[in-house]
Formats: structure tokens, C-alpha cells, sequence
């Protein structure tokens, strides 16, 4: 009889140690993204409405908290959070120089408009 050992195929998973996405961690991230949704509905619908906020400070906020979402929603529902720091890298990079060129082009509109007119 020849004695050998079954071999045991262990993976090298990214979601191993308590990293991945269980109901608990779907649930919490279902409440941040509830929550910044209602902060969004409350300055929309009674600070903006009513006059207490005006609209050019109510604007960045919205940004702001629609970027935090988009955050969540990459992160955990996409699962780059548990990736490589390469490809986080190789994502948010270019993304960050894409935003800048629209602040620049926008910029720039603004100006030539300026000129117009």
C-alpha cells in the first residue's frame, strides 16, 4: 500500500479573516447610505426650501455627500475595498484626473462665456 496524503487546496482569498462582505457588513452599509440619503432630503427639503441654507452652500454638501455614497457603493457593492492596492490605483487615478479636467474645461467655459458676452 502506498501512503500519500489527500491534497488540501488552500486558497489565497482577499475576503478571508472576516474581510468580506457578510449580511451584518450589507446591513451597516445599507444604513450609512439610508442615512447620507436623509441628511440629503432634510437640507433639500427644509433648509434649502424654507431659506435657512442657501443654494451655493446646500450645492457642495450635496457633492460632498454623493461622493461619500459613491465611496460605499465602490467600495463594498463593487468589492474594490477587499482588492490589490494596484488596481485601487489603477482606478482612482485616472478617475482624480478626469474630475481635475472637468474643473479645468469648466474653468475654462467660464471664461470664454465671460469674453462673450
Amino acid at each position: 500500500m502506498s501512503s500519500h496524503t489527500p491534497e488540501v487546496a488552500h486558497h489565497d482569498h482577499d475576503h478571508e479573516h472576516g474581510e468580506g462582505m457578510t449580511a451584518k457588513k450589507i446591513w451597516q452599509v445599507f444604513f450609512v447610505l439610508l442615512g447620507i440619503t436623509v441628511i440629503e432630503f432634510i437640507i433639500a427639503l427644509y433648509f434649502v426650501e424654507k431659506g435657512y441654507m442657501d443654494r451655493s452652500i446646500a450645492n457642495p454638501i450635496y457633492i460632498l455627500l454623493t461622493l461619500a455614497k459613491a465611496f460605499y457603493i465602490v467600495a463594498y457593492f463593487m468589492h474594490l475595498k477587499f482588492e490589490k492596492v494596484g488596481l485601487i490605483y489603477s482606478i482612482a487615478v485616472p478617475i482624480l484626473f478626469i474630475i481635475g479636467l472637468i474643473l479645468v474645461l469648466t474653468n475654462e467655459s467660464h471664461h470664454w462665456i465671460s469674453l462673450r458676452y
